[in-house]
């Protein structure tokens, strides 16, 4: 983002000092604003209702995902948590999402990955997993979506509920 906004590479003397600038503002409105998109909490009870694991696989660091996670309800049933500084990859590396399958004690094969961007697409893939592509939220553009080659896209949570056959 840093090197979009202001046109610099991580080479630039600047970058560090805005790049950590814009962490500490990052950081300090993080929990005002944080919310689940409309259905998800309803989905998440439903995954638990039918007893499924489920975790969280992110390209933010600890340092962001850990406070979140620790305040917001909707993650309190979840069995993993990945963040983007958890193994030595963040996606589109498998990595991360072959971490999660190892501490949910499953195969990879028997794991959905639902992802909101390409990379987590590409990651799924490459760890073997069924791939979702939740076109809402931040994306929000089903066509977009729909050219990543998910296994399935979806436009509103509570239809990965009918992929799952808990409808």
């Amino acid at each position: 983002m840093i090197a979009v906004a202001f046109g610099l590479t991580p080479q630039d003397s600047a970058f560090e000092t805005l790049r950590e600038e814009f962490f500490l503002n990052y950081e300090e409105r993080l929990l005002k604003s944080t919310y689940a998109f409309d259905g998800v909490d309803e989905l998440i009870a439903r995954i638990c209702d039918y007893g499924l694991k489920w975790g969280v696989v992110t390209n933010k660091s600890a340092r962001f995902t850990l406070p979140l996670t620790r305040v917001m309800s909707l993650f309190t049933s979840a069995q993993t948590i990945i963040s983007g500084d958890t193994t030595a990859y963040s996606k589109p590396h498998p990595a991360p999402l072959l971490e999660a399958a190892r501490q949910l004690g499953l195969p990879p094969d028997r794991c959905v990955y639902v992802g909101d961007d390409e990379r987590d697409i590409i990651a799924g893939r490459a760890a073997g997993m069924l791939t979702v592509a939740a076109a809402y939220g931040y994306l929000g553009n089903v066509s977009d979506a729909e050219s990543w080659n998910a296994d399935f896209t979806i436009i509103k949570p509570s239809e990965l509920l009918n992929l799952l056959k808990m409808t």
